[in-house]
């Protein structure tokens, strides 16, 4: 839940030096718009204009103005404001979000590859994750993950589009399917695809997935095998792998009329996965 906080302060301050013999002036100041000005108004015919009062006058009412300035560019970074200028910062409060999104290309799909830099080594000891790719139209962004989502701590990512659907991806030690591990996993030590996706498919869905797998599809790329899964309901794809000492899971799913609507693009997402 998103908590906005608006602050407005106005104020008239008027400044009147001691009276002066022969001389006199009237300074004012307003604050619009965050900048401060200053008009001086004196009686030139019989008395002319006292310009070091009016300096100083003005003087202070720069450095208020320098002050109300940073004050609420301080708040606008804390507090999350909204701000072109303020992109990169609220980025870096966000723990664990690096950019990985690519710039689009003719079609206006953008590739997502994880960043070397993120963290999340899943566990004390573990190696860096292998980094992975998949592409995703216009539209979609990475969303915040929670440990109280389904997969919990184990869910490395999630990206959504609130037209077409959402995806993410789990990443789970091979330790906890393997007895024996010779430190380098591939899918097949794993299981064949029948086993793979009865035992970790309840993981992605929630429930047992006996009667929802549509399709399986094994495809070989760069020397690694994935399989491929369309459960339903729920409507789900599923892309499965294994790199390094890890298990991978990417899963894109929608609504019904999602589905239906965008399914050659969420097909199409599905099997843009690769671990690199």
């Amino acid at each position: 839940m998103r908590t906005a906080l608006f602050t407005s302060c106005s104020f008239a301050w008027t400044y009147q030096p001691k009276a002066i013999p022969s001389h006199n002036l009237l300074a004012q100041s307003s604050l619009e718009n965050g900048a401060c000005s200053t008009k001086s108004e004196a009686s030139s015919r019989e008395y002319g204009v006292l310009n070091g009062e009016a300096e100083k006058v003005s003087g202070i009412l720069k450095r208020r103005s320098v002050v109300l300035s940073g004050a609420s560019l301080v708040s606008s970074a804390v507090l999350g404001f909204p701000g072109d200028g303020l992109a990169v910062i609220k980025q870096g409060l966000l723990a664990g979000r690096v950019p990985g999104l690519s710039e689009p290309d003719e079609q206006g799909w953008r590739t997502y590859r994880r960043p070397d830099e993120k963290s999340g080594g899943h566990g004390v000891g573990w190696s860096p994750i292998i980094p992975y790719l998949f592409s995703v139209p216009q539209g979609w962004e990475e969303v915040p993950v929670s440990i109280a989502d389904l997969g919990g701590t184990e869910i490395d990512l999630r990206f959504g589009s609130a037209n077409e659907g959402r995806l993410s991806v789990i990443v789970a030690p091979v330790l906890r399917f393997l007895d024996n591990f010779d430190g380098d996993a591939t899918i097949e030590k794993i299981g064949r695809p029948e086993t793979v996706i009865n035992a970790f498919g309840p993981e992605v869905i929630g429930e047992n997935v006996e009667g929802k797998v549509m399709s399986i599809n094994v495809v070989q790329d760069s020397g690694r095998t994935y399989y491929q899964y369309e459960l339903e309901p729920p409507h789900v794809l599923i892309t499965a792998t294994a790199a390094g000492n890890r298990l991978y899971l990417f899963n894109v799913t929608g609504s019904g009329l999602q589905w239906k609507r965008h399914y050659k693009d969420l097909k199409k997402i599905a099997d843009s996965f690769r671990v690199v």
